[in-house]
C-alpha cells in the first residue's frame, strides 16, 4: 500500500515526487496520463479538477481530519469520528471489468497507529450498513483494486434503504455512462448528526467511536472519455449531478433525482468548495447548473 498524509504545501517536495513515482509505477498501466491541470504535475486523477476543500480554500490541515492519497481514491478522514468527511476518486472504461466483489472488510492500516481503530464488526447489529463512498462496482478491473475500496476508512454507517437502494441507483447510473464511452469525477461524503436505520435513530454506533451522518451526498461530472480534461471542459457538453439524500429508511421508493440539487447550493450545506483547480468562470457554469427534474 502507498501512504502518506499529504497536504498543499507538501505536494511540491522532492520527497512527494518520489513517493508518487512509486505510486503511478504500482497503479494501472491502462489509465490514461497523469496530467494535473496547473504547474503541479503530481496530482493524481482523483484530484484533477480539485479536492473538495474548505470555504477558506485550505485543504485539512489540522488533527480534525487527516488526507490519504490511495490507488482507488483520496480520502479526507476525521478520526474523531471514525468516518471520512469525504471521499475523491474518477471512473472510467479501465475501471471496470469482471472481478469479483471481494468483501474483505477490514480496518485501514494507512492510517496513523494513534486512531482510534475501526474494525468491520463495530457495524454489526448496529441497524446501518457499512456503505461505500468509492463504490466497490467502480474498481471490477482487478481483485486487487476491488479489494481496495473495502478498507473501513471508504465507510460510512447508511441507512440499509438508502446504501442498498438510491444510493444504489446513482452508482449504478455511472457506470453505464462510463459503458457508453463517458469518464466520470465523483466526490461522496455524509454531514449532518444522526440518522435513522433499521433498529431507529441513532447519532453513533460501536459505543460512540463511529459517527452516524444525518445526510449522505455525491456530486458527479460526466463527460466524454478522452484526453485532456482540463482543456475540455471549457469545450464539451457534460452533465453535473448534486444529491443530498437524508440517511434514513424513509427514502425508500423516492428515486435518486428527487434528491437532487445544484453544486453551489450542496456546498452551501456542507461548507465545502468543489473543482478548486477550475478556473471561476468554469466553477460557476458547472456548480449553478440546476437539475430539470
Amino acid at each position: 500500500m502507498y501512504i502518506f498524509p499529504l497536504f498543499r504545501t507538501v505536494s511540491k517536495t522532492s520527497l512527494y515526487s518520489l513517493l508518487f513515482a512509486f505510486l503511478l509505477l504500482a497503479d494501472s498501466c491502462s489509465r490514461k496520463p497523469l496530467v494535473a491541470p496547473t504547474n503541479d504535475r503530481t496530482l493524481p486523477l482523483q484530484a484533477y479538477l480539485g479536492l473538495p476543500s474548505r470555504q477558506s480554500g485550505n485543504l485539512p490541515n489540522d488533527s480534525s481530519e487527516y488526507l490519504l492519497y490511495k490507488p482507488a481514491f483520496v480520502v479526507s478522514y476525521q478520526p474523531a469520528k471514525g468516518v471520512a468527511r469525504w471521499v475523491s476518486w474518477h471512473l472510467q472504461s479501465s475501471d471496470l471489468g469482471t472481478a469479483d466483489r471481494q468483501d474483505d472488510f477490514r480496518p485501514d492500516e494507512d492510517l496513523p497507529r494513534n486512531f482510534p481503530l475501526i474494525k468491520p464488526t463495530d457495524y454489526t447489529n448496529s441497524g446501518f450498513d457499512r456503505g461505500h463512498l468509492c463504490p466497490s462496482g467502480d474498481r471490477t478491473a482487478t481483485q486487487t483494486a476491488n479489494s481496495a475500496t473495502f478498507v473501513m476508512s471508504n465507510m460510512i454507517p447508511q441507512a440499509p434503504s438508502l446504501n442498498r437502494g438510491i444510493w444504489n441507483d446513482v452508482e449504478e447510473y455511472c457506470r453505464t455512462k462510463v459503458k457508453l464511452g463517458y469518464e466520470a469525477y465523483l466526490y461522496a461524503g455524509g454531514y449532518g448528526a444522526g440518522g435513522k436505520g433499521s433498529n431507529g435513530s441513532a447519532t453513533t454506533i460501536a459505543k460512540g467511536k463511529v459517527s452516524v451522518p444525518g445526510r449522505c451526498w455525491k456530486v458527479i461530472l460526466i463527460m466524454p472519455e478522452g484526453d485532456n480534461d482540463y482543456a475540455r471542459l471549457e469545450k464539451e457538453s457534460i452533465e453535473v449531478i448534486a444529491v443530498d439524500m437524508p440517511n434514513s429508511q424513509d427514502v425508500a421508493g423516492t428515486g435518486w433525482r428527487r434528491w437532487q440539487l445544484s453544486v453551489r447550493q450542496l456546498e452551501g450545506l456542507t461548507g465545502l468548495d468543489f473543482f478548486s483547480a477550475l478556473p471561476r468562470s468554469t466553477q460557476d457554469r458547472i456548480e449553478n447548473h440546476t437539475p430539470t427534474f
